[in-house]
């Protein structure tokens, strides 16, 4: 794994050439000292609010380390950050105005695969590379410039499912029966369900292991009544509750099922908010998740004093902006990762110009913090190959457990 600092990576990119690129991808050339642009939206509002909030302070953290170094090719970086409101409908628009009204530089995606998938749209019709950090289902990604800074291969309706029950069939007490809870946002429901013609997923790949699917309820992302959910799960009291969710579903989940005085024996939860569960206390002990990055001590000191000092500086950034997690963490590197690609994309082809870069992070991919050197194949809608781990919150701390040779710690049991 090659891996550089980021005052490093700062340091070469001010020695490039100076040059801008604007709308249809064409890019221009420029000698002044205005700020390079980058545009984008987050959730700050919302539903996804509490991971958005993530997305923006770790983008803000590498901003602000990027023009203490010296920003990009001699210039100081502005981020111009819009809140889309969780609103999948009002994204569109607003990446257009943000290209054609402000006419930003450069762009980077929003969160949550829907935004990212409307974002992506604007993106490809007027040929600009967006580096996109949460959305992970290959298929849909199909314009050749969106590059992926989380990664769980090209068929991850296969992966996540399989990744989890080879895990737990190594346990000692590997489930028999399961039930299957899964939003019907597109952000999640294909890692229960599988994908177009593909209809693999944890439902199918769990009844080929010979587990019982004891419980299949699909819900709307727009659920506040979680009661009858959590009464079928008791009722049928299976060895495992995977929830195919985001956000705070496993939360809300997790609390219907105390109120019925019933704790599920083992929960995994697909793409939760993360400060939210560890808030749980006991109620969420053991809970299950995938993760990216999680900053245990064996994985810091694998990878070295730049990436301690990043996420020391995201915690005292995050306390000090009563952030409810401040723990640097899989979507904060999935932020990471990103803007480390969009810079990547600026150093290696000299300048702003979008098909350069595009070009560029094709032929030479480029250099992270937190998941080494990512190679990009159009062919596989570029993404790479996954180092995607699995996690539990153990003691009240989120830890790596799977795969062996990258765990911080074992498997806790699971609850009888």
């Amino acid at each position: 794994m090659r891996k550089r600092s980021l005052a490093a990576v700062a340091t070469a990119l001010a020695l490039g050439v100076a040059a801008a690129g604007c709308g249809n991808g064409s890019g221009s050339g420029s000698d002044n000292d205005d700020p390079i642009v980058v545009g984008s939206t987050l959730s700050l509002t919302g539903a996804f609010a509490a991971t958005g909030q993530i997305h923006k302070l770790a983008g803000e953290t590498f901003v602000e380390r990027l023009n203490a170094a010296g920003g990009l090719l001699g210039r100081q970086v502005e981020w111009k950050v819009v809140d889309d409101q969780s609103d999948q409908s009002k994204v569109s628009q607003l990446y257009e105005r943000l290209i054609s009204q402000d006419r930003v530089d450069l762009i980077i995606g929003p969160y949550a695969t829907p935004n990212i998938l409307s974002a992506m749209a604007v993106a490809q019709r007027h040929g600009y590379v967006m580096p996109q950090h949460t959305a992970v289902l290959a298929p849909q990604l199909t314009y050749e410039c969106q590059f992926p800074a989380w990664s769980i291969g090209p068929t991850p309706n296969q992966f996540i499912p399989t990744q989890l029950f080879d895990a737990l069939a190594a346990q000692p007490d590997p489930p028999k029966s399961v039930a299957v809870l899964t939003s019907q946002s597109g952000s999640a429901a294909f890692v229960s369900d599988g994908y177009g013609e593909d209809k693999t997923g944890a439902l199918s790949i769990a009844r080929e292991r010979g587990i019982d699917v004891v419980v299949d309820v699909h819900y709307p992302p727009t659920t506040t009544d979680w009661a009858p959910i959590a009464t079928q799960v008791r009722d049928a009291d299976p060895d495992l509750v995977i929830n195919n969710g985001l956000g705070v579903d496993a939360v809300n989940l997790l609390q219907a099922m105390a109120q019925l005085n019933y704790e599920p024996k083992r929960m995994f939860s697909l793409f939760p908010a993360p400060g939210p569960l560890l808030d749980l206390g006991e109620v969420a002990e053991g809970v299950l998740s995938v993760s990216m990055f999680e900053p245990n001590k064996p994985t810091l000191d694998r990878l070295g004093a730049p990436a301690t000092e990043i996420v020391d500086d995201f915690t005292a950034r995050a306390k000090a902006a009563g952030l409810p997690y401040t723990v640097f963490e899989t979507q904060a590197a999935a932020s990471w990762n990103a803007w480390e690609i969009l810079a990547a994309g600026v150093k290696e082809s000299g300048g702003t110009d979008q098909k350069k870069m595009c070009d560029t992070l094709h032929e030479k991919g480029a250099d992270t913090t937190f998941s080494g050197h990512l190679s990009f194949d159009p062919k596989v809608q570029n993404f790479w190959p996954t180092t995607q781990a699995i996690k539990q919150i153990q003691q009240g701390d989120w830890v790596t457990v799977w795969p062996a040779d990258r765990a911080a710690a074992p498997f806790a049991p699971a609850r009888s």
